[in-house]
């Protein structure tokens, strides 16, 4: 190992250690054997130059380390530094520094930083104390920190920590960027919250990356600027530089940050906000819009606005009320009752059909006497002939009102659950073989229940007979005068028990536009006899003629939603569930109708109960011969039990969803197309040895029946 030399030049220093050495000692150390050179440090103070001052050469030194243990350096350092120094056990190695000048002494320690940051080691200051550690385990310890707006002065190659605030940029994005410039034994965090960067490296690498951050972190772009209009109308100029600047940009393959262009019009001021971050793009703008904003020739033009989501007729009259003065009639709604299910509005204008004009009634109003607005509901779309200035306003109007109404998907849940349990038990018996004989005789016995149940109606035909246990005694067969031959049954002993479950669930769905009513209705249309009469012909049989009158039958779901600014939801509901109990009855069909009227606000995507039934029917009923019906043990010969239990549960629920956009309404409708191809694909019949194999229908998956977009004023196929 090479000789470590420390020269400490000045007359400050020697003073210090108590005693100047002479030069000599020097080259004495030169002329030692390579082994002793190898264990030793030898120090030297020698004066530099006679012409220096005593108190600057006081802090001048001169390093000459030549692969010097580490160890033994730090022990110099701790001389020369006054520092505390403890060394971590991994720190091993050794340290060359050469320095061919003096330096100043609090430069020292700087110098001696760099050395072991060129070996993998650092040095971190905690409390007087300095430990050398490894580089990588410097952020567990300890370090200057300096938050936002610190000033944070110090340099070289010390450990610390800096907290960057951003003003525009994301700290997200801005991570990336800077992680290739830290140790790669140092961190980079970034905390979104407060949009901040928090970076742990050595401190004259941090005031790169903080002119670098201060570099990037700027305004993008150029502030927003406004372009008044006089003639011609913002909304249309804005459309028009929008499609043909966005043209431009998609033929340069793909738009640059520093291309991006934005124009906005102001319909109330008649202006177009500018914002883009090529100020040259914006001075082409202006050169454009000054070409396009130039008066014409005419009094009047004739303008086509090609209306995007309203209704060109409705939205004519709306148009023609506001300017002519004139207040438009209102359409009318019919409340949402049973009676109005299956019925049709119809309107009746006054003018021609899709043609609205300013009134000729008031010459004194400047608007109806200029202009013309006309609907063209083939095209969905309004001509307006007037000036420029009545023009840009009826414009601004149009741009507010042709807007995209919101839809709302109501999912409307109907459960009913009935639980019914019944029971009956009796002894019936009869006494008839004295019915046949010539002889005056008499005949007695019980008789309970209805057809089916009773020993009378078992007795003339056994093949009425109801359900459950039927145990009889039958006796042959008995004539009797005016009714006939009848099975002679003398005893008729019944026993039945029933339990049965019912859980019925619909779910009827409908999607409809805001402020628009809708309805569904899933049943049956059910004739209802109304009256019947005879009709007198030529024959002397009269023909008979009955009045009918047609009714709904089934599940009826009629909705009017109203979307608030917030998102609840105001629903007009009327529901019905009608079912048929009855048809044998003389004096017609009998119906089971369940059904509620009601207005209710609902949150979107919130499920709400509006409406139910909870029913619990308890029947006991005893049949019995009066006394000895009442007799223990022996009165059940003479009496007849029913008892049944009866409970009903109805529910319902409905659920509104707001559907503003298209992509909501592909989830939802996506959904059921799959739901239903799901249901057909479990409902295919399998392949059997027998049977020929025959396909079911099955609607086609999702991605084969995607519709084209058509092309404007193109009808779709049928």
């Amino acid at each position: 190992m090479w000789i470590a030399l420390l020269a400490f030049v000045g007359q400050g220093w020697a003073a210090d250690r108590g005693a100047s050495r002479p030069l000599s000692r020097a080259n004495e150390s030169a002329t030692q054997s390579p082994q002793t050179e190898a264990t030793t440090a030898k120090q030297t103070a020698a004066p530099l130059s006679t012409q220096t001052g005593r108190r600057a050469d006081s802090d001048a030194v001169t390093l000459n380390f030549i692969s010097a243990d580490i160890e033994g350096v730090v022990k110099v350092m701790t001389e020369i530094t006054g520092k505390n120094f403890v060394v971590d056990p991994r720190v091993k190695g050794t340290i060359t520094i050469v320095s061919a000048k003096p330096m100043q002494r609090a430069l020292v320690y700087d110098v001696f930083l760099s050395a072991l940051r060129l070996q993998g080691f650092t040095a971190v200051e905690d409390r007087g104390i300095v430990n050398i550690l490894p580089e990588a385990d410097a952020k567990l310890h300890p370090s200057p920190t300096f938050a936002a707006g610190d000033n944070a002065r110090s340099t070289g190659d010390r450990i610390e920590t800096r907290i960057f605030t951003l003003k525009y940029e994301s700290a997200a994005q801005l991570l990336p960027v800077l992680r290739p410039l830290i140790a790669p034994n140092n961190t980079i965090t970034a905390y979104q919250n407060n949009n901040t960067l928090v970076v742990t490296d050595y401190a004259n690498n941090l005031q790169r990356i903080a002119k670098i951050i201060e570099s990037i972190d700027q305004p993008s772009g150029v502030e927003p600027i406004v372009i008044p209009l006089q003639y011609a109308s913002a909304v249309d100029v804005a459309q028009t530089v929008n499609r043909l600047f966005s043209e431009i940009g998609q033929g340069q393959g793909g738009v640059e940050p520093s291309q991006r262009f934005t124009v906005v019009a102001d319909a109330r001021s008649n202006s177009l906000l500018v914002r883009s971050g090529d100020a040259s793009r914006v001075d082409r703008l202006r050169k454009f819009v000054r070409v396009l904003d130039t008066p014409t020739s005419a009094s009047g033009n004739i303008h086509v606005v090609y209306l995007k989501n309203a209704e060109a007729v409705k939205l004519a009259e709306t148009l023609r009320a506001i300017y002519s003065g004139e207040s438009a009639a209102p359409t009318a709604s019919k409340p949402m009752t049973a009676t109005t299910l299956g019925s049709s509005s119809s309107t009746t204008q006054q003018n021609q059909p899709g043609s609205t004009s300013f009134s000729n009634s008031q010459p004194s109003s400047s608007a109806s006497s200029s202009g013309i607005i006309q609907a063209d509901p083939a095209t969905n779309s309004i001509i307006i002939t007037a000036p420029d200035a009545i023009y840009n306003n009826m414009r601004a109007a149009l741009d507010k009102l042709d807007v995209r109404r919101a839809q709302v998907y109501v999912e409307a849940l109907i459960v009913e659950v009935t639980a019914s349990k019944a029971a009956e038990f009796g002894i019936q018996w009869q006494s008839l073989s004295g019915l046949g004989g010539n002889s005056t005789q008499g005949f007695g016995g019980t008789n309970f229940g209805t057809t089916g149940q009773n020993i009378i109606g078992i007795s003339q035909n056994p093949a009425t007979v109801g359900a459950g246990l039927n145990v009889g005694l039958v006796n042959g067969q008995v004539s009797i005068p005016g009714v006939g031959t009848i099975v002679n049954l003398g005893l008729l002993a019944r026993a039945l028990e029933t339990d049965a479950n019912a859980n019925i669930l619909s779910t009827p769905t409908l999607l409809t536009l805001d402020n628009e009513e809708a309805k569904i209705i899933i049943g049956q249309n059910v004739p209802f006899i109304t009256g019947s009469y005879a009709v007198s012909g030529t024959s002397t049989t009269a023909t008979p003629f009955q009045t009918v009158e047609r009714h709904d039958v089934g599940l009826t779901l009629q909705i009017k939603p109203q979307i608030s600014e917030g998102g609840t939801v105001r629903l007009q509901i009327y529901q019905e569930v009608s079912s048929i109990d009855d048809k044998t009855n003389a004096a017609g069909v009998i119906t089971n109708k369940r059904a509620v009227e009601s207005t209710v606000l609902v949150d979107n995507g919130q499920i709400v109960v509006i409406g139910g039934l909870i029913q619990d029917t308890v029947n006991d009923g005893v049949q019995k011969v009066p006394l000895l019906g009442d007799i223990p043990i022996l009165g059940g010969l003479f009496r007849y039990k029913t008892r049944s239990h009866t409970k009903t549960n109805l529910m319902i629920f409905l659920k509104p969803t707001l559907v503003r956009n298209s992509e909501d309404s592909g989830t939802y409708s996506g959904e059921r197309y799959d739901y239903i191809r799901g249901e057909q694909l479990k409902a295919k019949p399998k392949p059997d040895s027998v049977l020929p194999d025959m396909e079911s229908p099955i609607v086609p998956p999702r991605s084969n029946v995607q519709p084209a977009v058509p092309a404007r004023n193109q009808k779709p196929e049928p």
